[in-house]
C-alpha cells in the first residue's frame, strides 16, 4: 500500500465564454417618420460606444437606405443595444451577422 495519494482536480472551465467565440450578431437601425435626425445621432452616442461621426454616419444610411448596421457583437449584448435605442424611440433589430 502506498502512502502517496493522487487527487483529481476538475480543470477550470470558464463560466461564461469568451465574447469572441460567441456568434456575432448585428444590431440593425431602421428608418422611421418620427424621429428627428439629430435625436437619431445623439441616441446613438447615448447608447452605444459610436462616436458622433460614425452615429452621423449609420443615421444618413437608415435615412437614405431604410437600415444600417449600427455594430456587431453578441447575441446577448445586441439585443441589450437593441432595447436601448427602442426606449429612445429608435426602430432597431437583431440579426445574424452572415
Amino acid at each position: 500500500m502506498s502512502d502517496s495519494a493522487v487527487i483529481d482536480t476538475p480543470k477550470a472551465s470558464p463560466s461564461h465564454p469568451r465574447q469572441d467565440t460567441l456568434a456575432p450578431f448585428h444590431v440593425i437601425l431602421h428608418n422611421d417618420d418620427v424621429n428627428d435626425m439629430q435625436h437619431v445621432v445623439d441616441a446613438l452616442v447615448a447608447v452605444t460606444p459610436t462616436r458622433t461621426a460614425d452615429a452621423h454616419r449609420i443615421m444618413l444610411q437608415a435615412h437614405f437606405q431604410g437600415r444600417a448596421i449600427v455594430l456587431t457583437t453578441h447575441r446577448e449584448r445586441a439585443e441589450l443595444y437593441r432595447d436601448r435605442l427602442g426606449s429612445k424611440g429608435l426602430v432597431a433589430t437583431v440579426e445574424p451577422a452572415a
